[in-house]
């Protein structure tokens, strides 16, 4: 592992199994390790001797005993203390809040004992480097986020943390996905973190303005500049001064009309429509498109000067086929949702209608499922779903019976045996074995006969992998 001379790390985290498993992880020559077992005494520890690398866990709630709040003071104290966070129970607020204010990763539990080790020696790696040239970050007052932008698969962990990252500046950010992905979500989250976010957030989908009245909208109109301009109209841009415009599908954007933005993007000035006065504005710019704008600016659709200025960031959603395990948290939630508008029995999923759900490929992505959610919530006579209240569309491919199943298991096999390709102190089959039946045994409720059945092996080899000391470490590790 890559380290400065006397690198120091500390290790925060109230189980102690799992401090003397990561340090012993992450022992290396040249490397000291502290650990604790609370927030003070971490605090404590950085604050007598500055460590290189922070690692904590997050807690629930919002107390001095929660990581989030321990990133927060060793920030305050130091602006430069680098920290990784990891949780089993981290809520989307919890990433994006996290990288706003400055972590350098925040991991799943579940994922340590094959990424800790690379994640922090990539933290270690020319930290002499970063020390000179990190600029210092400025503390934001916490902002509240609605938990409507789900997921806890590894793509979608890292949109959040790119939204957190990003929320700090105002450089202008492209936000790429299929439609009904989630881009205006996201967009609106980047304002809600931002220093920007007691201003104006305004959306504009530009597809859904006639092209004759684009350029009014975004930009306001005086009084007669054309037919049907009874009165002067003030634009998004005005209404906006000092917060975010998001500009969705900005791809289907008039090429007059790009060349004006371009203008206020690069001077930060513009002019109503019908005017030749020069008014001043101070906005951030957010846009999203379904289409490749590389392909756009090639054939001439689309200013390759523009797409430049605003292709500084680029955050791309992954289309929901790509990421099934998201489906069932999205399905419950959305679900959740309709039984609170709908003031009546809590409902409720069988099994069955969430394997439905995450076997088909929702091309219309996660507005897809949320329509179908409240369809099949406004037909049902029960407040259980089943599979037939499920009123699926006729272009999505629906994949039925095992076989899917097994495919997309062998899928997350060989993403396991990618990542252990990259952390070769891990023994990849015994470890499998132990936790395949650590996890199963807590899937059946700690029932060893049923988690046998479960497994296909004796009682008596599952009762040996719970007993062997190796399966409980990698179960703290988790």
């Amino acid at each position: 592992m890559p380290q400065a001379p006397d690198t120091h790390l500390i290790i925060i985290d109230s189980d102690p199994d799992f401090l003397s498993w990561a340090a012993g992880h992450l022992k290396a020559p040249g490397v000291t390790i502290v650990t604790c077992e609370r927030p003070e005494e971490g605090l404590a520890a950085y604050q007598k001797k500055r460590a290189d690398l922070v690692l904590a866990e997050i807690r629930s709630g919002t107390g001095p005993a929660s990581g989030i709040e321990l990133l927060k003071r060793l920030r305050q104290g130091d602006p430069h203390a680098m920290v990784i966070l990891f949780s089993g129970t981290a809520t989307t607020s919890h990433v994006i809040e996290a990288m706003r204010i400055g972590a350098y990763d925040v991991l799943p539990k579940e994922r340590l004992p094959y990424e800790l080790r690379s994640v922090v020696e990539s933290a270690l790696t020319g930290i002499e480097a970063r020390r000179q040239k990190r600029e210092q970050s400025t503390e934001l007052p916490p902002e509240s986020i609605q938990e409507t932008i789900i997921g806890r698969s590894p793509a979608m962990q890292e949109v959040f943390k790119l939204i957190g990252r990003v929320s700090r500046s105002d450089a202008p950010v492209m936000i790429t996905g299929e439609s009904g992905c989630g881009k205006e979500l996201v967009a609106g989250a980047i304002h809600k973190f931002s220093p920007r976010a007691q201003k104006e957030f305004a959306a504009i989908n530009i597809t859904a303005i006639p092209d004759n009245l684009i350029e009014s909208e975004i930009f306001g109109h005086e009084k007669g500049s054309f037919t049907g301009a009874v009165n002067q109209r003030i634009g998004r841009f005005e209404q906006c001064d000092g917060g975010t415009l998001f500009l969705d599908e900005i791809g289907d954007m008039p090429l007059a009309v790009q060349s004006k933005l371009l203008r206020v993007l690069q001077e930060g000035q513009y002019s109503r429509v019908g005017s030749n006065q020069t008014l001043k504005t101070d906005v951030r710019v957010l846009a999203a498109t379904n289409k490749n704008l590389e392909e756009e600016v090639a054939k001439g659709n689309f200013r390759e000067d523009l797409f430049y200025r605003l292709n500084v960031v680029r955050i791309h959603i992954p289309p929901l086929r790509e990421r099934r395990e998201d489906v069932r948290l999205l399905a419950e939630f959305f679900l959740q949702r309709q039984s609170a508008r709908r003031r009546g029995p809590v409902m409720r999923f069988t099994d069955d209608a969430l394997d439905i759900l995450e076997a088909y490929d929702w091309p219309g992505n996660v507005r897809e499922l949320e329509n179908t959610i409240q369809r099949a919530c406004a037909l049902c006579n029960s407040d259980v779903l089943l599979p037939s209240d499920i009123p699926l569309g006729s272009k999505g491919t629906r994949h039925h019976g095992p076989a899917s199943t097994v495919t997309r298991m062998r899928d997350a096999l060989s993403m396991l045996v990618n990542m252990a390709d990259k952390t070769p102190d891990i023994d990849l089959l015994p470890w499998i074995e132990r936790e395949l039946t650590r996890i199963a045994y807590r899937h059946c409720d700690e029932d060893e006969t049923r988690a046998s059945k479960l497994l296909g092996v004796p009682a008596t080899t599952l009762q040996s992998y719970l007993s062997a000391p190796a399966v409980k470490k990698a179960k703290k590790a988790s």
